[in-house]
């Protein structure tokens, strides 16, 4: 991993946003919704999840979800686009899921490895999705790289060679702890939002003053 001398360490990291943002929400104390959602937001925005979501109200519900036809779920999902692949997942999810009785304490007392080698398993579930649904699911606390992560890292001055690296930079370096990891993954999120974007708006970002990217800009 190279990095610029005054690049910033992930405790710092994480309390530069914290004080910047504040404490951010948790995705959803509903397991079955952080894994409803994880599938859907892939390849589209946020909003169009919750908008799809607000619509649906109380469908999202494994019970409800588990006997639709592949037809009935495709239609409900239509408007976040990709809507056979993704309900594709989604059953493969909720069959799963189903095979722990639903039951969200039973998976917790799952070792995390071994979660995590099945929900990769599953057709349509990559890193990403499988680390959001460990630690907003089920507290298990595996750090959640994005490619939110990815720019942020590389505007402050690091260059590591792969999401293996990165989630060992995170991991060694704060308490290891869902709760932590999802709030800082929730933290970048709204930071790239608002300042790191593709073209980045650096006037009143909380890293302006240590950031590369920010002085040169």
């Amino acid at each position: 991993m190279k990095q610029n001398c005054s690049a910033l360490f992930p405790l710092k990291i994480f309390h530069t946003l914290l004080a910047a943002y504040g404490q951010p929400r948790w995705w959803s104390k509903d397991p079955y919704r952080v894994m409803f959602q994880a599938v859907l937001v892939q390849n589209t925005t946020w909003a169009n999840v919750e908008k799809t979501c607000v619509l649906l109200e109380d469908q999202i519900d494994p019970e409800k979800i588990a006997p639709l036809s592949s037809a009935e779920l495709e239609e409900m999902i239509r408007p976040c686009g990709f809507h056979k692949a993704k309900a594709r997942t989604i059953q493969a999810l909720t069959t799963w899921y189903q095979g722990y009785g639903f039951d969200q304490a039973v998976v917790q007392g799952v070792p995390q490895e071994k979660l995590r080698e099945e929900l990769l398993s599953l057709r349509g579930v990559g890193p990403e999705t499988a680390d959001v649904i460990l630690v907003y699911s089920f507290y298990k606390p595996f750090f959640i790289v994005d490619a939110y992560t990815r720019r942020l890292l590389a505007r402050l001055g690091y260059d590591f060679p792969d999401d293996h690296a990165i989630r060992c930079f995170f991991e060694q370096g704060l308490p290891r702890d869902a709760q932590t990891y999802g709030h800082l993954h929730w933290l970048i999120l709204d930071h790239c939002i608002q300042h790191c974007k593709k073209s980045p708006q650096c006037q009143g970002c909380c890293f302006a003053t240590e950031c590369p990217t920010a002085q040169k800009n």
